[in-house]
């Protein structure tokens, strides 16, 4: 669950003794966490088939603004795109601080190693934070043009799951709007959090049965709370993620918008997740 790991990581950062921030800063700055998830939500949809899932990434940050990083994420059932089984995104942009409020622009490249370049896709983004009194927001925006990935190559599940392309080609768009908050809860190492996000634009299944608005228009939220261990760089998260995707708006996606698969339930209900994350 991304934005978990973000979260988690937020906090830690937060809890870094005023000494450490007070040392002489370089030009470069490297960050990073590394973390297990019992299932990967992506947008309100499971990635890892329900399954647990390791994730990790890092960034470089330069004293201007610019910076890069890559985050990865193992996968399955919904999220298998051939290869390593994997999500790898390369990740590029800059943030800056003006009085009270963060901007961030930047692009995410998401890529599955060993899987097929028409999957891979590129989504630019833009975000704004801040803090209102106690409480940490954000506020963001990622368009992703048309692309292969983004299209709707099969029509329902039942092509998918013949393996026959209805439409190989196709190229589709993406909106997806967020917004996220945190409030520290003083003297417990506890951070409160929430969630909630909105997607528009790529209805359908596009190469290889995955799609990132799969019913073409949805909202997913979550809320939660992490744990910043006392004097270690480690959190333990819990969240309870859903979204709106009713089973009548997704029948036409089965089979492959359930676990393993079978055409039972749905891989975007309610569910609670934990993760514990480690943060340098």
């Amino acid at each position: 669950m991304r934005y978990s790991i973000a979260l988690a990581a937020l906090a830690l950062t937060t809890a870094v003794p005023a000494t450490a921030q007070d040392a002489p800063t370089a030009p470069f700055k490297v960050s990073g966490s590394a973390g297990l998830v019992s299932e990967y939500r992506f947008r309100g949809v499971s990635q890892s088939d329900k399954e647990l899932a390791v994730q990790g990434g890092f960034t470089v940050a330069h004293e201007s603004g610019l910076y890069v990083g890559t985050w990865g994420s193992n996968l399955s059932g919904w999220g298998t795109f051939g290869g390593a089984n994997m999500e790898l995104d390369l990740i590029a942009g800059f943030k800056k601080t003006f009085g009270s409020a963060t901007v961030d622009v930047g692009a995410t490249w998401y890529m599955y190693p060993g899987g097929f370049d028409n999957t891979d896709f590129i989504e630019p983004y833009a975000k704004l934070s801040g803090t209102i009194g106690p409480v940490s927001l954000t506020a963001g925006a990622a368009y992703a043009p048309k692309q292969e990935a983004l299209g709707a190559w099969y029509l329902n599940g039942t092509s998918a799951a013949n393996g026959v392309y209805d439409d190989p080609g196709d190229k589709n768009d993406n909106l997806y709007l967020w917004g996220d908050g945190s409030v520290g809860v003083p003297n417990t190492g506890l951070t409160l959090k929430g969630h909630i996000g909105y997607s528009n634009g790529n209805k359908g299944l596009g190469p290889f049965a995955t799609s990132v608005a799969p019913t073409g228009e949805y909202w997913d939220w979550l809320v939660g709370a992490d744990y910043v261990i006392p004097s270690l760089p480690i959190t333990i998260g819990v969240a309870y993620v859903d979204t709106d995707i009713s089973k009548r708006e997704s029948a036409y996606l089965q089979p492959s918008f359930s676990r393993g698969q079978d055409g039972a339930g749905s891989i975007a209900d309610a569910a609670v997740v934990f993760s514990i994350t480690a943060a340098f």
